[in-house]
């Protein structure tokens, strides 16, 4: 087999509620493929389903040639798994962590010996392994999470929201290792809330109420976006923000820094609506601009068409 997952048609209802509807797609091996959405889409629920934690109500799915649904056992122990939560133990200290994880997975000897070690470097703290989980700081912990879900070399790593409340260098320094793990051949699927970190991912599947709304590279999601998007300064940028999102035309109006970002139908027309609506409120304003797609646009924009997000 190819690819290192496939699920086709997958789908998980929870009584009425369905939490992911038909959703099909395959993941080649080495590829760090990527889950956005917002809360409610159906982001972990997949993850959860394809790592044996939840049954699927219907569909199929095949994790590292496993079938998720009857082949539970077998499929952890190819898999790795890191939650939104942070996963081990705060009252143990780091190396001891390590040690519960390699006797979970079964890993002894002079491999344990070495993957300890590559842990500890990994991770920055072979210095600190004695001192207790619960005081590293989070960027550290999380770190660590990662070295213990890869302590026995999976070849496919689900990640799940992992640098939520991390900070923006360690997340750099985070993506850097999952980088270095897909370079020497691990599948990772990945979900996150930050489109810098999306940025990263080989492809990315949008998904909003439980449905996969688009999947493809993120320099094809961008490009793909078809309606233009203006941005330009003003002396009092939420006031136009707020003034201009009511125009007729104009889909999205949001801050982006100091600027404001307008995606619209026409931006000939719309160009000369912002300037009468500006003027018409004594505000000042410099060239308005035609800039290409960002990724959030381009999400926001599928999002829209799919009917919005689920709010709550």
């Amino acid at each position: 087999m190819s690819e290192a997952v496939r699920v086709h048609e997958l789908t998980k209802r929870f009584g009425d509620f369905t939490a992911v509807d038909g959703v099909t797609f395959d993941v080649a091996r080495g590829e760090i493929f990527g889950f956005l959405g917002p809360n409610g889409a159906g982001k972990t629920t997949t993850i959860k389903m394809l790592t044996g934690l939840t049954a699927p109500t219907s569909g199929s799915a095949r994790v590292a040639g496993f079938d998720v649904s009857v082949e539970r056992w077998d499929l952890k122990q190819h898999i790795g798994y890191m939650s939104q939560l942070f996963s081990l133990y705060a009252d143990l200290t780091v190396e001891e962590n390590i040690l519960l994880f390699a006797g979970l997975y079964g890993v002894q000897g002079n491999r344990l010996r070495e993957r300890k070690a590559w842990i500890l470097e990994m991770a920055g703290l072979d210095a600190y392994r004695a001192k207790l989980t619960g005081d590293l700081p989070l960027g550290w912990k999380q770190r660590l999470a990662l070295g213990c879900a890869v302590l026995h070399e999976p070849p496919i790593l689900f990640l799940d929201e992992p640098t939520s409340g991390v900070d923006p260098i360690a997340r750099r320094a985070f993506w850097d290792l999952i980088d270095e793990l897909s370079t020497a051949g691990t599948t990772v699927l990945v979900s996150t809330h930050y489109m810098e970190e999306a940025e990263y991912c080989h492809r990315l599947a949008f998904m909003n109420r439980g449905r996969l709304i688009a999947l493809d590279t993120p320099l094809r999601l961008r490009q793909g976006m078809d309606e233009p998007i203006l941005e330009f300064t003003t002396d009092d940028p939420p006031r136009a923000v707020e003034l201009l999102a009511t125009e007729p035309g104009v889909h999205e109006a949001s801050l982006y820094g100091r600027a404001v970002r307008l995606v619209v139908s026409d931006p000939a027309r719309a160009r000369d609506a912002i300037s009468r609506r500006l003027h018409a409120h004594d505000m000042r304003h410099d060239e308005i601009r035609t800039v290409p797609p960002r990724l959030e646009d381009a999400f926001v924009a599928h999002i829209r068409r799919e009917g919005g997000a689920v709010l709550g």
